[in-house]
């Protein structure tokens, strides 16, 4: 992972969890060949451990001269009652979101008494 190629380090995306794809507006360039282009995804794995899947991929290399720039993990678990993903990436940067699988999000309700 190559952090001369990238304006900041883990940005916070606040809830802005991408399962793949590229941030290019945190991308400054590659540092080896100085040309700013898209990425290319390779190496990319899916495994399952108890009952969490985990997306792994090595997005953010360079187009023309295959230069690792990041490493990409996206997870996705069921945790009760909630959908819970995570990004984590150099270039994508860090973020984590929670959504209910009920028809009404338990955490928007309002007491009634």
């Amino acid at each position: 992972m190559c952090g001369d190629c990238v304006e900041k380090e883990y940005p916070n995306r606040g809830n802005i969890c991408l399962e793949n794809g590229s941030f290019l507006l945190n991308f400054i360039g590659c540092a080896v060949c100085s040309k700013r282009d898209f990425m290319l995804i390779t190496n990319k794995s899916l495994k399952e451990e108890d009952g969490e899947e985990i997306v792994t991929y090595d997005p953010d290399l360079c187009k023309n001269c295959h230069h690792v720039i990041a490493r990409h993990e996206y997870t996705f678990s069921v945790m009760d009652e909630f959908q819970e993903y995570t990004m984590l990436c150099l270039l994508c940067g860090k973020a984590e979101d929670t959504i209910s699988i009920l028809p009404d999000d338990p955490r928007q309700m309002t007491l009634l008494f």
